[in-house]
């Protein structure tokens, strides 16, 4: 642990990557110490729109294009998953799960958002023998059966169109009256077909014996119990930060987002930054996420020469 880095990038997704193409460019001294790369976005096969530069991308294809750009850089990688970060002076001391420990002057927090569960009876029991969190990566195991997408976002409607590929059948429930998918995923579900959507939902119990085979939600209109009869279900209600690791150093809000200024995504510790899905931003794009990074790697240095 002699060697200190400039800069400790903690994460990989379209944030993480972008900060450190711009941290590389400034020359410096870069880690970055991620489980995998992506985050969130690489696991997502449904077509982007909405990046600059690409009129229909893939979510993988995207991060195999941020990758290759990263490694034409100067950028160290550990595959490891952090567990702690403490600052001790001007040095930033970063833990890992596999007991390692590596020294920077700045930290930039990318470390994304997990799936948010349920949280309703029968979803623990059920996790891999029915229910998903990643429809990429189970989508195939549901072919020809019928299942439920949790969550009316731009998400659920996401899982909904790539599940089209597989499931015979496909129900979206909605808590709320109202669809909050974009208009553009609305259409597409719809000319698909396979998709009944179910608003005024709200999902009481999973059920099922070796498997889900049913789920049950109440009508929030009639007040009445409903059971559809499903083969998987999978979860879309959105995500929350993965940002336990820093809670000694930030100020979280209500959904444990990290509070950062705007200008330079910095927390209340100097050389602390955290950028996209785990910071309190408000749109969760891939276009703000990659913006946010390249605007902390600017700062980091901007900082870095002040403290040297």
């Amino acid at each position: 642990m002699n060697k200190v880095y400039d800069l400790i990038i903690i994460g990989a997704g379209p944030a993480g990557i972008t900060a450190g193409i711009y941290a590389s460019r400034q020359k410096m001294n870069t880690l970055f110490v991620t489980k995998d790369f992506g985050g969130q976005i690489g696991k997502k096969a449904v077509d982007i729109e909405n990046y600059p530069g690409f009129k229909k991308i893939t979510g993988s294809d995207l991060i195999k294009k941020l990758e290759e750009h990263l490694e034409s850089q100067e950028a160290l990688v550990e595959r490891d998953e952090v567990v702690d970060v403490e600052k001790e002076g001007d040095k930033f001391l970063v833990k890992t799960a596999n007991k390692k420990k590596f020294e920077s002057y700045t930290v930039i927090v990318a470390s994304g958002a997990d799936p948010r569960p349920l949280e309703v009876p029968g979803e623990k029991e059920f996790i891999g023998r029915g229910i998903s969190y990643c429809a990429v990566c189970d989508g195939p195991l549901f072919r020809d059966k019928t299942v439920a997408v949790i969550g009316g976002g731009n998400e659920g409607f996401e899982d909904a169109i790539f599940m089209t590929n597989y499931a015979r059948k496909i129900y979206i429930l909605e808590y709320g009256s109202k669809i909050k998918a974009d208009e553009t995923n609305q259409e597409l579900v719809k000319k698909l077909g396979k998709t009944e959507i179910i608003t005024n939902a709200k999902l009481e119990r999973i059920e099922g014996d070796k498997f889900v085979d049913s789920i049950i939600y109440k009508d929030l209109k009639t007040k009445k119990d409903k059971e559809l009869k499903v083969d998987g279900v999978f979860v879309a209600i959105g995500s929350q930060p993965a940002t336990a690791f820093v809670k000694g150093l930030v100020l979280f809000n209500k959904r444990d987002e990290i509070i950062v200024k705007y200008e330079t995504c910095q927390t209340k510790t100097e050389g602390l930054y955290a950028v996209g899905d785990c910071n309190t931003g408000r749109f969760k794009q891939v276009v703000t996420a990659a913006g946010e990074g390249a605007k902390a790697a600017l700062a980091a240095y901007g900082y870095l020469q002040e403290i040297k």
